[in-house]
């Protein structure tokens, strides 16, 4: 582009002093057909001789001719800064077609990156390196460490007092020392253990709803290395928000 750019300025800077050459040799042809036309009236009258008329001509004819070389020099100028024009342009959908390609594999790169919606811990390998996946087909499984939550189940009469984002105390068996705050995150509203028949307020009180408690994603970052999956605990939930915990459930809190 640059190269094709200064071709095309030294055409123009040949093409401006072709011009001025021109210009500098019509005056010299306007000269000499003046004085040619001056010594034909003197000829006439035998003021000169023929010869310096024909000198005179001579002169003239020598001075149209190296105008029209002129004029020649500023057509190939001319002519040169249109090829270098061409050139230019033929470079610039060069350049277009080449940035298109780029776009059009990048686009490819893209789409065979495999991105995870959200960061995670990778449990297992669906695909190993090498398999062919069809489009949308499962390549790995991801937990999210920043969304735990312990699913546990409630009778009738406890669900219908647990309140979304009533706070709860986890502790797992895995760490009985540690209590590890949570709050209520939603509350399944469709039976889980349901009776053939459901007749009697005693029978209705067989039924259990799922319930998850949720703990709060900063303090799961602050502990991202040592978060598992899948371990078993108990869930107390606190139906009275103005009710005081249990020391068991107070103390020791995994913050």
């Amino acid at each position: 582009m640059d190269a094709a750019n200064a071709t095309i300025e030294q055409a123009k800077a040949e093409k401006r002093a072709a011009e001025a050459v021109v210009e500098q040799r019509k005056a010299v042809l306007n000269s000499a057909e003046a004085t040619f036309a001056r010594f034909k009236k003197l000829v006439q009258t035998n003021v000169t001789s023929r010869q310096a008329l024909e000198d005179a001509e001579a002169k003239a004819l020598q001075a149209k001719a190296t105008v029209a070389a002129g004029e020649a020099s500023s057509a190939a100028a001319s002519a040169a800064i249109s090829t270098a024009e061409a050139q230019l342009t033929k470079a610039e959908a060069a350049i277009d077609a080449a940035e298109a390609s780029i776009d059009y594999i990048q686009s490819i790169i893209d789409d065979s990156t495999l991105t995870a919606p959200r960061p995670g811990r990778v449990q297992y390998l669906v695909a190993q390196p090498g398999e062919i996946v069809a489009a949308g087909g499962r390549i790995l499984n991801i937990v999210d460490l920043t969304d735990v939550y312990m699913n546990f189940f409630l009778p009738t009469e406890q669900a219908g007092r647990t309140a979304i984002g009533a706070e709860t105390r986890l502790v797992l068996d895995a760490a009985p020392q540690f209590t590890i705050p949570a709050s209520i995150s939603y509350v399944s509203d469709v039976a889980q253990f349901t009776p053939k028949t459901v007749e009697t307020e005693v029978e209705r009180q067989k039924l259990m709803f799922r319930v998850k408690a949720r703990i709060d994603p900063a303090l799961l970052r602050e502990h991202i290395d040592l978060v598992k999956t899948g371990l078993p605990g108990v869930a107390y939930v606190r139906y009275d928000p103005n009710a005081a915990w249990p020391d068991a459930l107070e103390g020791n809190l995994a913050q």
